[in-house]
């Protein structure tokens, strides 16, 4: 049973506890079950001490950092990151920082999504069962980190010990509703458009129009969608006329791609996140190189993690469209107005791709947003059976 929110672990009193056990840095991805922990971090080293802090593109980079980190000051640093991101730490650990190659101690805090028994959506069920038998196979030593500070002050001791005895990574992982809620304090994304993300979603939607097939990130940006085709179409669940990616967190452009070359004629529109497009930002050097004049790219941007605490994606403090243009994408456009908009989307279809729109956006979502009530399954099936038919 979880502790009430009065005598839950704070992120004060898990910072201290690195603190006292020599864990200094923190690189790594945000993460719902994490996001009280990982935004006070933000505030922590908002103004000094930066490089202790890092949001990282992707998990892997994070157990880089982490290397670096160790073999620089001798202390290990805290890699945070959600369970389905594991995925991308297998290579760096097993075969970089594993005790049995370098060693490289450091500190693997995992929110654990679809820990079986908690209710929880359906793309991380499988992982979550998964979790515990995926850091065995990696031969990564683990704990659940308690929801109290006494007994979380051990196990942190216990596993920076561990880490430093045997030249090791090891992991704490991090059940639903562990910490106690904080509030974001500093302002850590530049100020953006006001248009929302669900206003463009939704022009971006109506604008392309009914004769493209459209593939949306995961995330807020696939429930936004959802529930446009609900008010448009009248239908609850699959609708068929997206495929909205769940868990698989920047792969969005390459599902696109691939139906792009595996239908050509027919339009493929990939409806992006910033978080998701910089996670991977290779793929755009594939779709530049490899795409065929069906692929159109919108990137719905608001410089941030936004549904699990906030934090940056850094994607205000760079040019996303040069990137693509570099990678050889034939046109790219900035909008951020729904006249802009209207006029982009209008260009996007009328181009030859691979061609990409971002499209920048304020933070926020409704309260009340919903989610799909078809499963994947239902949803592959009833899209598949729509490119089938444009």
């Amino acid at each position: 049973m979880c502790s009430s929110e009065s005598t839950k672990l704070t992120p004060l009193a898990l910072y201290d506890a690195f603190a006292a056990n020599s864990v200094n840095a923190y690189y790594g991805v945000p993460d719902s079950l994490l996001k009280d922990f990982a935004m006070f971090i933000s505030d922590k080293h908002a103004t000094e001490q930066t490089e202790k802090h890092i949001i990282t593109a992707n998990e892997a980079t994070a157990i880089g950092l982490a290397g670096g980190h160790y073999m620089a000051t001798g202390t290990p640093a805290c890699v945070y990151l959600q369970n389905s991101g594991l995925g991308n730490t297998v290579n760096p650990v097993m075969s970089c920082a594993h005790e049995n190659v370098y060693g490289l101690p450091m500190l693997l805090l995992i929110g654990w999504r679809g820990e079986p028994g908690v209710k929880d959506e359906p793309q991380h069920n499988f992982a979550g069962a998964q979790t515990p038998a995926l850091l065995d196979a990696m031969k990564v030593k683990y704990a659940i980190l308690p929801d109290n500070i006494a007994e979380a002050e051990v196990v942190v001791k216990e596993a920076t010990e561990y880490m430093q005895a045997n030249q090791a990574p090891y992991a704490l992982l991090v059940k639903k509703n562990t910490f106690a809620k904080y509030k974001l304090q500093s302002n850590l994304v530049p100020a953006g458009p006001t248009m929302s993300r669900e206003d463009a979603i939704k022009g971006c939607a109506d604008h392309m129009g009914n004769d493209v097939a459209m593939v949306s990130a995961t995330g807020m940006p696939s429930r936004e969608l959802y529930e446009h085709r609900v008010s448009q179409f009248g239908v609850e669940g699959a609708t068929g006329r997206d495929f909205l990616t769940v868990g698989s967190m920047g792969c969005c452009s390459s599902i696109a791609l691939g139906l792009a070359l595996g239908a050509p004629g027919k339009q493929i529109v990939c409806l992006d996140g910033d978080g998701g497009t910089i996670m991977h930002m290779g793929a755009l050097v594939t779709n530049g190189m490899k795409a065929p004049p069906n692929f159109k790219h919108i990137i719905v941007n608001n410089g941030a993690h936004d549904s699990v605490g906030g934090q940056p994606s850094y994607a205000f403090e760079f040019d996303l469209t040069a990137v693509a243009k570099a990678a050889g994408y034939k046109g790219v456009r900035t909008v951020s107005t729904p006249e802009d908009l209207a006029e982009g989307c209008k260009w996007l279809k009328e181009s030859d791709g691979p061609v990409m729109l971002e499209v920048r956006v304020t933070q926020g979502a409704r309260s009340d947003l919903g989610r799909p009530k078809s499963t994947p399954a239902e949803n592959k099936t009833a899209f598949m059976e729509f490119v089938a038919n444009l």
